[in-house]
């Protein structure tokens, strides 16, 4: 079996191949590197990326009609960045490893409004460690049900915030409110019969909507 190319021609296509393999790992990680450095960080930011796409991600993005299929809170644990998120179960993970993940490396970060800033002050990082911990290690919610037993991303921001502070971020709503047609098909390989039409979920897009929130990165 020939696992390196042998032919002049082979040879030249291999090497383009890899080149162009270098240059798109290269410049993700320079632009990963340069967010880090124009981004500037604040304990409980809500970050959201697009993930790499896939039938679930495609759906979410497609019913919500939103490039944001994914979120996180942001918090400051033993002298490090981490995004606390729920991605498979609710676990931490390295800020530059979370932006590298997300398609094209971009991401926006959503932060507190001045005026809700002040109602939440008051022992803000042991108030949302605190609520987040105590979802710490729970699956995936794949069928995006109001449960606690699973939970997925936006539902874990929206519960955090509540439990911690009171504070509702964003609406939820109804799936037959959103563009689930199209998806139907993969809705129902979900759930193993009809589309939920009546379950209410809290989308990435719907937290982003919120009047308790703006946008601190990137400006604009």
């Amino acid at each position: 079996m020939k696992f390196f190319p042998h032919s002049r021609r082979s040879k030249i296509r291999a090497s383009v191949i890899f080149v162009i393999f270098l240059g798109v790992c290269f410049y993700r990680n320079i632009f990963s590197l340069w967010q880090l450095g124009v981004y500037q960080p604040r304990e409980g930011d809500i970050l959201f990326q697009s993930l790499p796409h896939g039938e679930l991600v495609d759906a979410i993005e497609g019913v919500t009609f939103s490039p944001w299929s994914h979120c996180g809170i942001l918090m400051e644990i033993d002298g490090r960045w981490q995004v606390v998120e729920a991605i498979g179960h609710v676990r931490r993970t390295p800020l530059a490893l979370w932006i590298v993940r997300g398609r094209a490396g971009r991401f926006a970060a959503y932060r507190q409004t001045p005026a809700v800033a002040p109602l939440i002050k008051a022992k803000f990082h042991e108030s949302l460690i605190s609520a987040l911990n105590s979802y710490m290690g729970r699956p995936y919610d794949f069928r995006y049900a109001p449960s606690d037993t699973e939970i997925y991303c936006s539902e874990l921001v929206f519960k955090a915030y509540h439990d911690a502070f009171g504070l509702e971020l964003g609406s939820w709503q109804e799936l037959g409110q959103l563009n689930w047609k199209p998806f139907d098909r993969f809705i129902r390989s979900l759930e193993g019969d009809a589309a939920p039409l009546h379950r209410r979920m809290i989308t990435p897009v719907g937290i982003t909507r919120s009047a308790f929130l703006w946008r601190a990165y990137p400006g604009g």
